[in-house]
Parts: C-alpha cells; structure tokens; sequence
C-alpha cells in the first residue's frame, strides 16, 4: 500500500499547544450534532436502547442469535423478510442458519451523549470515494459517525478530475463523497497517488513541471473549501508502488502543493505528501531539503507490530520539525481463510482483529499522534490479507464494534503515560479524554501472553471490554489479551507511577518561500535506498529547475556548495517572472569513485521572495 524534564501535563500541553488542532483550517459546513441511527438501520448498527429489526432471507428456516462470546441467545424465523430481535445490548452478535457457514452480523452500539470533540484523534481511511457507490455513500459515513470517528480519509484520482490540462470535470463521485462525510459531521482529508498522462507519461511519478501540481491543487482547495479541510498531495511515494522517489523530489513536490493549496484556500491543513515506509535516508533527505514550513501535519503511514512502534515514532519525530504526527494509515492486519468468494477472516482471527484496533490506538497516540486513522473501513484485501472492518454490504465485523469503544472512550484523548509494571507482558497506557463529554482519566491495558495483574493505587470506577461492554473492575485488573479500559476521576494520574509519553520536538521556524528548486534525474539512476542519485565520473549535467509562484517578478542569487574534490558550476544570477519555470544546469566534475552519499547543496538568495534550498544527495555509478 510514514528530545527537559516535565511533568506529565505540562509537556501534553505544551505538545498539543503547538500543534493545530485538527479542525482549526474549518468545521464541516453543517454543524456537529449527536449523530442519530438512519431510518433503514445500514449494516444492522443499532444503538442501545433501539430494537433490533434486521433484513432476512424470506423462508422458514430458523435463525440462531450467537453472541461474541459464542454464547446462543435464542432462536429467530424471518417475519416478511424480517427477523424482530427485541433491545439488545452493547456488542456484536451473528445470526447463524442451521447448515450453513455464511452468518448474518449485527452491532449494536453505546449512544454518543454528546457529539464527537472535533479535536478528537479517532480518526478512519473509509476511501469513501473508490470503495462505495453514491447510493451508499450516505450510509457509510453515517456508520463513522456513530461509531465517534472525528476524521476520515478518502481517495482522489487527479487524472479523472483533470483529464486535460486546465480542464476540470463536472462535479463526480468525488464531489459526492466529500459531501456525503462533511454532511455527516465528518473531517474529511484527501490524497491522490498518480498524475494524469499529460502531466507525466509515467503516472507513478510525480508531475515533471510542479506548476502542474501548483494549479490543481489550488483549484481542488477552491472547489471544496468548507467540505474537506485537509490534503496529502500525494500518497506514500517514498515506494515503487507509487513512483519510488527520494527525499528531495518529495520535498520539491510538497512545496509546490503547499503553495497551491494555500492560494486556493488560505485556511486549508496542508499535511506532508506522506510517508509509507521509515527509511532513515529519505526521511534525513527531505529534511535537509528544508520542507517544514510548507507543512501543517507530519504524516506517515504503518503496518508494524506495536512493540516496534517506538523506533518508528521516533525516527518520524526526527525530521517532523515539531509539527503534529498524522498517522494517516495504520492497523495491524489479519489473513482471511476458506471461501475465496467471501474472504472472510476466520473467528479466530476476527477476535484478534477486534482486539488490535484499541491497542494501535493507544500505543499510537502515547508515541504523539495527534490524529491516527485506522485502516480501514470498507472490505478490503491484498493478496491474503483482508483489512476491512465491515463487510461488503456494510454489516459489522467484531472490529466495527471495537472501534466504536475507542471512538466513544477515548473521544479527545490526550497520553498522559505509560504505567509501569514488574511484569513486561503489562501495557497499560493512560490518557486523558472525554467520554459522553466529561473529562476523565482512561487506561487501556492488556497482557502481550496469556494473563496478567495489574496493580492500581486507585480504583476505577467503571470500566469496559474491547467492545465497550461494561465490566466490573476493581483495584487490581486481570489482564488478557484483550484490552480493557478503565475509567478514572480526573487527577488520578498523580497518584500512578507512570512513564511519560515521548517529547515532542522543539518545532523548527521558517517562512515559505515562493521560489522552489527541483532537480529532474533519470529514475534508472535513482538508489531509493539511500535517497541518492548516481553520477558516472567525468563532467556532466545537472538539470535543475527554479519556480516562481509568486505573483511578482523575483530576481536572486545562487549559491553552490559542494564536497571537497569536486568541481560545481551554476549560473550565479536567475532571475524569473511570475509562474515561470525556468532550466539551468549544474555543471559538475565528479571525482571517479564515490561510494557513500555526498551532498550537492544549492541554496538562494531572493531577497523578500526568500531563500530556496536544494539539496541532492549523489553517488558514483555502481
């Protein structure tokens, strides 16, 4: 398909005081209410209290209604295609027929008594856009919102929506999904991953004249100002998968967008064109291609085993210039078995899935995610894993329902720390959040092997399982392999021992300039390992471009910096007019053998337009 001591609260503050929140660019067009269930009930969700009515095969077979837990909980036949099931609490049940192995699923759900924070970091990719029909759209996002998702992640194909250049579609499926989630009460993000033909042959590959990238996105953020409130420009292109680029081509790209995105609307969140992979060389790349002040989020992606998550965060927060982390994909995902036609993970598997989605929550935001979107929603697979939480006709998988326990439990969290423990199998992580709208202390803690206690100085006064069913807890939790939340009055944290979150990083200044440098190179020549481009010995041609998307003329000058050794030349002076995109060339003379990364730096200087950066990192040919 990526640091003074404190004390624990005031180094949360301090971490969220400087990140925006996420919904500071705007709200939805429609204001956040409690969201309420639709009429026809889509996916059989239901919420406590409601009774249970859902659509059956018209017959006189005879329906069982099994729990999660396996347990039979009576015997149903379809009235007028109809199965009445009475009020059901919290939690996810099957409707199994006698002598088949297909299953029916239902959900029922905690109501939310208030609405989702609109600061809250629960967030979801839903692809709403690729994955759902407009008939259906409606649905979808209403089962996010019930489920106390504040953000969602769709899907935008640029050579669809500008099949020419300078020529946009009428309004599409894509306009329809941003409108169905906005409607819903819904932050919507969005991301693209290829260019049009016309842009580049090569559709993987980012567009060669940025100004393409300029000029879309400036009209996408006009178009849908008031509906999405943020964008990736473009989706993991750190990997072959979507184009393999370096650190510097990433850089060039993001400010070109940044720039775009900001003419087209002032107030938009413009997250980093992000990260799939944590490649230590491509991160150091772009980072020494200056892009922090062309981006609002810092965003990554990851498909990693949770005890892993530390070493990923923290060489992420490396290079995040202290911006917010995004965690705009994660999850931990499950193989489907048997029926190829259904792919439909087994009941084994289906508990670990539903088991996972607190535990990436809660290691995620305690590394310093300021909004982490699980994927995914829709039935999804790549080869043999299958993603999705629900399946294709939107009924719940047991993940669904755990989803909407973080989403209701951990509405606005904030990671206070880590408990510690004697036992290494205990992860116990506390947060600070909002609950049906009351501020409280939350722990979510569970065993890595078998079971485990836990210890507390202070006694929960309730407390959940993975589903959000409610479970009798005391000062001394017996963990499993299933999470658990407990709740706390606010201020327990001071009487736990706790091991504080990860600092956030001093955020680094900058203003964006105007005047953006991008070097074209062969992609043959690329080591996407190192982030480097490689050069034959001898003299040659560097082509690199310089762009003003200034509404000014810009005259600078350039500055070369190169390794000892080696010979560079450049024009001193450029000068460019408003939108101009102007070649010149780096003449280099390079020694005969290099066999580790060496920076070519070309920095300048254009007064009140500011100072542009490139920076390239070169090899000798292999």
């Amino acid at each position: 398909m990526k640091q003074t001591c404190l004390s624990i609260l005031a180094f949360v503050v301090l971490w969220f005081a400087s990140s925006p929140d996420i919904d500071a660019a705007q709200s939805p067009p429609s204001s956040r209410g409690i969201p309420k269930s639709l009429p026809a009930h889509p996916g059989n969700v239901f919420i406590e209290g409601e009774d249970v009515v859902v659509p059956l095969p018209k017959s006189d077979a005879r329906w069982s209604l099994v729990n999660y837990d396996g347990q039979a909980l009576g015997e149903f036949t379809a009235q007028d295609g109809t199965g009445a099931l009475g009020k059901r609490s919290v939690g996810f049940y099957r409707l199994r027929q006698a002598g088949s192995s297909n299953w029916i699923s239902l959900g029922v759900l905690a109501p939310l008594r208030t609405p989702t924070p609109q600061t809250s970091p629960i967030a979801m990719d839903v692809a709403m856009a690729w994955f759902y029909p407009k008939e259906k759209m409606d649905a979808a996002a209403s089962l996010c919102a019930l489920a106390g998702v504040n953000c969602v992640r769709d899907r935008l194909s640029w050579p669809e929506m500008e099949p020419k250049r300078d020529e946009f579609s009428a309004p599409n499926k894509y306009d329809a999904s941003a409108s169905a989630q906005s409607q819903a009460g819904l932050q919507v993000l969005q991301v693209i991953h290829a260019s049009p033909s016309w842009a580049n042959k090569n559709g993987k590959r980012f567009p060669t004249d940025l100004r393409d990238a300029y000029r879309f996105y400036e009209t996408m953020a006009k178009r849908w100002r008031g509906q999405v409130i943020a964008f990736e420009p473009w989706n993991e292109a750190d990997i072959p998968m979507f184009g393999g680029h370096t650190g510097a081509e990433m850089a060039a790209l993001q400010k070109a967008a940044y720039l775009g995105l900001k003419a087209g609307n002032p107030d938009i969140v413009a997250c980093l064109n992000v990260f799939a992979m944590h490649n230590t060389n491509q991160l150091a790349d772009l980072h020494e291609n200056e892009a922090w002040p062309y981006f609002d989020t810092y965003n990554l992606h990851h498909y990693e085993s949770f005890d892993r998550f530390p070493k990923l965060y923290a060489d992420h927060r490396a290079v995040s210039a202290g911006r917010p982390l995004w965690v705009s994909e994660c999850s931990v995902p499950v193989k489907w078995a048997g029926d190829e036609k259904l792919k439909e993970p087994t009941d084994a598997d289906l508990r670990v899935q539903a088991e996972r989605v607190a535990k990436t929550f809660a290691c995620s935001l305690y590394e310093g995610s300021a909004a982490t979107y699980y994927f995914l929603l829709p039935h999804y697979v790549e080869g043999q894993t299958q993603f999705g939480i629900v399946r294709p006709d939107l009924t719940p998988r047991p993940a669904f329902v755990a989803l909407a326990a973080v989403g209701r439990l951990l509405a606005d969290a904030k990671p206070l720390g880590r408990l510690k423990s004697d036992d290494a199998t205990v992860r116990a992580f506390l947060f600070r959040a909002r609950p049906d709208g009351k501020e409280v202390e939350v722990l979510v803690a569970w065993a890595t092997n078998g079971a485990a206690s836990l210890g507390l100085s202070v006694p929960p006064t309730t407390g959940f399982d993975h589903l959000g069913r409610v479970r009798e807890m005391k000062n001394e939790l017996q963990l499993s392999i299933a999470p658990q939340f407990a709740l706390f009055p606010k201020g327990s944290a001071q009487k736990l021992i706790l091991t504080p979150p990860p600092p956030a990083p001093a955020r680094l200044t900058g203003e964006p300039s105007p005047m953006v440098l991008q070097a074209l190179w062969a992609e043959d020549k690329t080591d996407l390992k190192l982030s480097a481009y490689r050069m034959s010995a001898g003299p040659q041609k560097i082509s690199v471009f310089a762009y003003n998307f200034s509404k000014r003329n810009a005259r600078g000058k350039l500055q070369l910096t190169a390794p000892p050794g080696w010979k560079l030349d450049a024009p001193e002076n450029v000068e460019l007019a408003p939108m101009e995109r102007r070649e010149f060339h780096l003449t280099s003379d390079a020694p005969p053998s290099v066999t580790t990364p060496l920076e070519l730096k070309v920095s300048g200087d254009f007064g009140s337009a500011g100072k542009p950066v490139l920076s390239i990192q070169v090899l000798g040919a292999p």
